[in-house]
């Protein structure tokens, strides 16, 4: 009796010893799996846009609709030959459906625009001749000079002439480089933090590309690119 008295008191105390050693080496892991550094790093490359989508929109006003729709046919076709002497094709070139407004239609009483019909279009170029066209950008006062009003947008408003938009279509090409530049920048950053820190880079905890950007490089070169990468990642620190 005194002997299995004995060996149960030993089994349980080799338990509780066991069982503290697991309890410590749980909460070692706790204490260090709690100790990581944050940080962020980014990579930037100047790229050139390699599309052009440029609508050019017109609005032709008058009492006659014969005489408007004449009118918004002609300014329609001056637009394509302008984008056509620059240099583009007709597959290049595509023209909105006309839309008709009726202003006098929701008029009531005295309070009739001067004018009644209200005809508008819009003539886009898309193109990946970009060159080409900040040429025809830089002669557009042309189709002025041809009585081209641009701007209206066909729903009684007047809007400002649209502008080309420029693009870069090709961040998948270039993308990887990016990111592995800025997971690089990232990890520098960390190394820094844990040197001043005493103490050392572990593996990666978490990893974030972020957001990819891509913006004009400066106000006066809409067809010059940015491209910036920004990822986060967090690192264990090791002692």
């Amino acid at each position: 009796m005194q002997t299995r008295t004995i060996l149960a008191a030993t089994l349980v105390a080799l338990g509780l010893a066991v069982g503290g050693w697991f309890v410590s080496q749980g909460l070692s892991g706790l204490r260090t799996g709690d100790r990581y550094v944050s940080v962020k790093g980014s990579a930037e490359k100047v790229v050139d846009a390699d599309l052009v989508v440029w609508p050019l929109a017109h609005t032709v006003s008058g009492n006659d609709l014969g005489e408007v729709q004449h009118g918004l046919e002609t300014h329609t076709a001056a637009i394509r030959e302008f984008f056509k002497g620059a240099g583009f094709g007709d597959d290049e070139i595509v023209v909105a459906p006309a839309n008709l407004e009726d202003r006098w239609a929701y008029a009531y009483g005295e309070n009739k625009p001067p004018e009644r019909y209200r005809y508008s279009t819009t003539v886009t170029l898309r193109t990946t001749k970009v060159a080409k066209a900040m040429d025809a950008l830089r002669h557009s006062g042309d189709l002025l000079a041809k009585g081209v009003v641009l701007g209206g947008n066909g729903s009684g408003e007047s809007a400002a002439p649209s502008g080309p938009v420029f693009d870069y279509t090709k961040l998948n090409d270039i993308k990887p480089a990016l990111i592995a530049e800025a997971t690089a920048n990232a990890r520098k950053s960390a190394e820094q933090f844990a040197k001043d820190s005493g103490a050392r880079i572990g593996g990666i905890r978490t990893a974030n590309q972020g957001v990819v950007d891509i913006s004009n490089r400066d106000a006066g070169s809409p067809q010059v690119k940015k491209v910036r990468v920004v990822s986060t990642v967090e690192y264990f620190l090791k002692d």
